[in-house]
């Protein structure tokens, strides 16, 4: 074990033990019951239920090294399985549960699985039906139920202060167990299990530079890769970023992002190594924000559009009154000058104000103590930044990839600024390579890619450099900006060179658009794909929300230059999701997928321009 000054174990495979003495009688994992209440898990009985998942996963003779593919939503038995494979010596196999049948046996077969863990019954039998073309695989196993411990505690109250005990005195009623249905698979639970000795003997064997999990790419420009990641490379962004992200006990984390992805993972990680609880959405992303509010938490990671559809849902509220928009767009302006400390003292009063009747409702609305918000994956629109910082609640950008351990640059309370995502973490180097690239050198730099040789090498430069393939722009206080995609490079018939996303981000600012697509490759000139919010949308015809679209289409062609205004546009009559292909499970749009898709609304829009 490592010395009880030390901010975190000496690998990932001692995590559960490092952070139960730690913390034991402390709350770990929050989550929903069958009959809605939450429930806590204390920090002993999260170690003492990794403890016994792994010991049963010792028992099915699984090997250090040997693959375990988890295939499940966000949920309390989604840590438990992945601290106990860490614990056990194996490397973890996260996938999407989304994930179709292509994929899905692309990352079974390709990582060499030889047990999957699944959520329940459909998805084990979905693994089953590929077992004749996976062989390497051995045993599919369903999640096991929540353990009810000690320290479970069925609660509705609100949640207790920092300083305040946690009572460890009642039990509570286990997080439901997915349905089990008709199947030959046994739970991890229900198997035998191998003497707690030879586990603690077998996570202490584990080195920093073994693999720790094979995490597959969203696969926006091909079949996904599997991303080797050290328990040394997770440890380098949890020692640059823990001291960053200011929590400990009685701070609260509300957690909807797919564990499946790398971010979710580190949020989880984190959480548990200052001692705070890790709360769980109740698995329906359509309830998240109104679960924020009873969820209180003080640390909300997320994707912009959470964010964003707060911001409009507020601005449609306001402009439902006579004069409201003008009014929010006041109060919005006061509230930016008082975040960023120039608020004139003759502005106070109407500070006081606007505070009272709106910005104290929507920090409500996320529970009333969230003083730390963490996006990332994609731009958020600045107009709702600037509502956010307003209303008093901070939301960081950061930047990174798989193959970085997820993290490169981050803003933080000591460092921000606006509109980038942020400096290079602690230990990481970046510069921008001739041609624009982002590259990245550090211990949080993954080794290569799982039996890749070639795309290794495609990745990795002689010297350590991760070529990121990404176009972006340091400042001269270090601040990183992402300006595009290196691949998604467009050349026009006339030979300009467009970078998409300057334009789309542009059409995507207006609340109306969800998403907007440029294409123009070896074309005269770009043309776009536009996808329209339904919530924003709803109650108008097609006439006028194409006239909306205009709007943000012209308003976008004056921030462009010339050459990168978009000349015609096609209006969607659905939206990108992840079941359609055209979206990853992360939410980034798969931009040949679309083309693919939508060709003939393609050509026609070159037919008639």
């Amino acid at each position: 074990m490592t010395e009880p000054t030390a901010r975190r174990p000496r690998t990932l495979a001692l995590f559960a033990e490092w952070t139960g003495e730690r913390y034991a009688s402390h709350p770990a994992l929050r989550f929903r019951t069958a009959d809605g209440t939450w429930t806590s898990m204390a920090y002993a009985d999260l170690r003492d239920t990794v403890r016994r998942t792994a010991r049963a996963l010792l028992a099915l003779d699984l090997r250090p090294g040997d693959r375990v593919a988890i295939l499940a939503e966000t949920r309390p038995e989604w840590t438990h399985t992945h601290l106990a494979c860490l614990a056990a010596g194996t490397v973890v196999v996260p996938i999407y549960p989304t994930a179709g049948e292509e994929e899905l046996e692309w990352v079974l077969r390709d990582s060499g699985a030889r047990a999957v863990v699944c959520e329940d019954a459909a998805q084990a039998a979905r693994v089953e039906a590929l077992r004749p073309r996976l062989p390497d695989l051995g045993e599919v196993l369903l999640l096991p139920v929540t353990y009810q411990g000690r320290g479970a505690v069925a609660s509705a109250a609100p949640p207790r202060g920092r300083d305040q005990p946690h009572s460890t005195e009642s039990r509570a009623t286990p997080h439901p167990a997915p349905p089990v249905g008709e199947g030959p698979w046994r739970t991890l639970p229900s198997l035998p299990t191998a003497p707690l000795d030879h586990l603690l003997a077998r996570a202490e064997a584990v080195r920093p530079e073994d693999t720790a999990t094979l995490v597959y790419t969203s696969g926006t420009t091909g079949p996904p890769k599997g991303c080797r990641l050290t328990h040394a490379n997770l440890g380098a962004v949890q020692d640059a970023t823990l001291p960053l992200t200011e929590g400990g006990p009685g701070d609260r984390t509300y957690l909807y992002l797919p564990l499946a992805h790398l971010l979710a993972q580190l949020i989880q990680f984190s959480t548990l190594l200052y001692g705070g609880e890790l709360c769980y959405f109740g698995g329906r992303v359509e309830d998240v924000v109104g679960e924020l509010a009873e969820a209180q938490p003080t640390h909300l990671p997320s994707v912009p559009r959470l964010f964003e559809k707060v911001h409009q849902s507020v601005l449609r509220l306001a402009e439902a009154q006579e004069g409201g928009r003008a009014r929010f767009e006041e109060a919005i302006r006061i509230g930016v000058l008082a975040a960023d400390g120039k608020l004139p003292p003759e502005l106070h009063e109407a500070h006081a104000a606007a505070d009272k009747e709106l910005f104290a409702l929507v920090r409500a609305v996320f529970g009333g103590r969230l003083r730390w918000a963490l996006t990332g994956g994609a731009p958020i629109a600045p107009t709702t930044l600037d509502f956010l910082r307003a209303v008093g609640i901070a939301v960081y950008e950061g930047y990174g990839m798989t193959e970085s351990a997820g993290v490169i640059t981050l803003n933080h309370p000591g460092a921000v600024r606006h509109g980038t995502v942020g400096r290079p973490i602690e230990g990481c180097e970046v510069r921008i390579a001739e041609d624009g690239e982002v590259l990245a050198r550090g211990a949080n730099v993954f080794p290569g890619y799982h039996a890749d040789p070639a795309g290794t090498a495609d990745a990795l430069d002689g010297d350590g450099w991760l070529h990121t393939g990404d176009l972006g722009a340091l400042d001269p206080d270090g601040f990183l900006t992402i300006t595009g995609r290196k691949k998604d490079l467009i050349i026009t018939s006339a030979g300009k060179n467009l970078t998409p996303s300057e334009v789309e981000l542009a059409i995507e600012r207006s609340r109306f658009v969800s998403h907007a697509v440029m294409v123009g490759d070896r074309r005269p000139y770009p043309v776009a794909l536009i996808t329209v919010d339904p919530a924003e949308a709803g109650g108008r015809d097609a006439a006028a929300v194409r006239a909306l679209v205009q709007e943000a289409v012209d308003e976008a062609n004056t921030r462009v230059s010339r050459p990168a205004r978009i000349r015609a546009f096609a209006v969607l009559e659905e939206e990108f999701t992840i079941e359609s292909g055209v979206l990853t499970p992360t939410l980034k749009v798969r931009r040949r997928a679309v083309v693919e898709r939508y060709a003939q609304e393609i050509e026609r829009l070159y037919e008639t321009g």
